[in-house]
């Protein structure tokens, strides 16, 4: 891997929940790994960048999961919307594997500057929007860490 990365974890994302937090530093591995792959030489790159995407995408699905459980558990009044915006990224993401493997247009720096995009950005607004409810159920004594 390159000394510079494309994206990096900064600790201002942080849910406070360290399982979550991990699984968000994975995604940004992966897309750093994705967007290494974009700059091989075309063959090397394109196997590269298939065996990444599957593994990231199989690897959102599992962080989505425990993200939803963790909503459900504590009763999160805005699970709904949430789990809409997982479903919605998920298809997009899945259309455009799609595309890269029956050898439909794609851009893979595009695909790539996506997934850095959204998922700091989901990460960083609806991602807190949980953390913050947490943090309101602790002050109430409702839940205890």
């Amino acid at each position: 891997m390159p000394d510079e990365l494309f994206v990096r974890w900064d600790d201002h994302y942080s849910v406070g929940i360290p399982a979550i937090d991990s699984q968000h530093k994975e995604l940004l591995n992966l897309t750093n790994e994705l967007y290494d792959a974009c700059q091989l030489g075309d063959e090397a790159a394109r196997s590269y960048f298939r065996d990444i995407i599957h593994k990231a995408v199989e690897y959102a699905k599992f962080h989505f999961s425990a993200e939803e459980q963790i909503m459900k558990r504590i009763k999160f009044p805005e699970i709904a919307e949430h789990k809409k915006e997982h479903r919605s990224f998920v298809r997009r993401v899945l259309a455009d594997v799609e595309s890269f493997e029956s050898g439909k247009l794609f851009v893979p720096n595009t695909f790539v500057r996506f997934l850095k995009d959204w998922i700091l950005t989901h990460v960083a607004m609806s991602d807190q929007k949980y953390h913050s409810y947490i943090i309101k159920l602790k002050k109430q004594g409702a839940i205890v860490t």
